[in-house]
């Protein structure tokens, strides 16, 4: 669900939806956070979004998806005036430096890597809700 969500969360991988929903559950935020499984989709969800509606708060880009990836959707966002300020952190399964700091040039306000751990994935959502 993507409806007035503070979160929104573009990834392909379904599973990463589910164990991140666990997460948001857990501290009883699971009302904040929306999925898209591409970046496509996000821009297009986000053109929906009438001008008087608040936007999402942050956006979470995994960096290799289908049609259009992480580093794609992050320069669409910065470029299009509605979205530029909208935070958004990069959570990837990659520790590629290089790719790090291309995201950060980009705009992202963050480059993380998906937790492996119940601790680990705590963590980050706890960071992912300090923007709402």
């Amino acid at each position: 669900m993507t409806d007035h969500c503070q979160i929104l969360v573009v990834d392909d991988d379904v599973e990463d939806h589910l164990i991140l929903s666990e997460y948001f559950r857990d501290i009883g935020k699971e009302r904040c956070v929306g999925f898209i499984e591409n970046g496509q989709k996000a821009l297009d969800f986000l053109s929906t979004i009438p001008s008087e509606e608040p936007l999402p708060k942050l956006i979470v880009l995994d960096l290799n998806m289908p049609i259009m990836n992480g580093s794609q959707t992050l320069l669409n966002l910065k470029q299009t005036s509605r979205f530029k300020n909208i935070p958004v952190i990069i959570l990837s399964t990659s520790q590629n430096e290089n790719e790090k700091r291309k995201c950060l040039s980009f705009g992202a306000v963050d480059y993380m890597v998906k937790p492996c751990t119940l601790e680990e994935g705590r963590t980050i959502v706890d960071h992912f809700v300090t923007f709402i």
